[in-house]
């Protein structure tokens, strides 16, 4: 995955109350594609916002299945992968401050 494109590494910025709360300590929370490594995060995020990135956590989210109520069919959300990145102290991406 190496020297692929940061779109494609990136997928969207997790917008919660945790994820609030991280951003006072520099530590921003990203959902990326599935087979991305850190590194792979670590360059997506530092070409994307122009930030530099001291240390890149990832997780996988196994999918919860959800039962309804009305018909007792199963469905499965989707799994996830996130990032945990932290910035140089000092450093905000802007454009995720609003």
């Amino acid at each position: 995955m190496s020297g692929r494109d940061p779109y494609a590494t990136v997928v969207a910025p997790i917008i919660s109350e945790k994820s609030y709360g991280l951003r006072e300590e520099g530590v921003y929370v990203f959902e990326v594609a599935p087979r991305a490594t850190k590194v792979d995060v670590r360059a997506a995020v530092e070409r994307l916002f122009g930030v530099h990135v001291v240390k890149v956590n990832t997780l996988n989210r196994k999918g919860k299945a959800r039962r309804s109520r009305r018909t007792g069919r199963v469905s499965v959300e989707p799994t996830r992968k996130l990032a945990y990145v932290t910035l140089r102290e000092g450093e905000r991406i802007e454009l995720l401050e609003s």
